[in-house]
């Protein structure tokens, strides 16, 4: 069973995608802006949804930031939610 998604693991996904290091990431900015495609947003949902998460491509378009993001996913993941950094 994969583990649980926390904040630092959530971080560290967007950085890989982003080509960044996990601090470089700014929670508030727009995934758009900061690069993600739809492709590479696909492939984050697939990692999230296998770590436990309920959430949809339209459920992360629907919102504008990383934030925004990471709420969705601690509000719907299986032991998400935990603010380790």
């Amino acid at each position: 069973m994969p583990e649980p998604l926390t904040l630092a693991g959530f971080r560290a996904d967007l950085a890989e995608c982003l080509f960044r290091e996990p601090g470089e990431v700014d929670l508030r900015e727009s995934p758009l802006d900061a690069g993600l495609d739809s492709l590479r947003i696909v492939t984050l949902l697939e990692r999230w949804q296998a770590a436990g998460a309920d959430v949809s491509f339209v459920d992360l378009a629907e919102r504008t930031s990383f934030a925004q993001w990471w709420q969705l996913l601690s509000e719907r993941g299986r032991g998400a939610g935990r603010a380790e950094a």
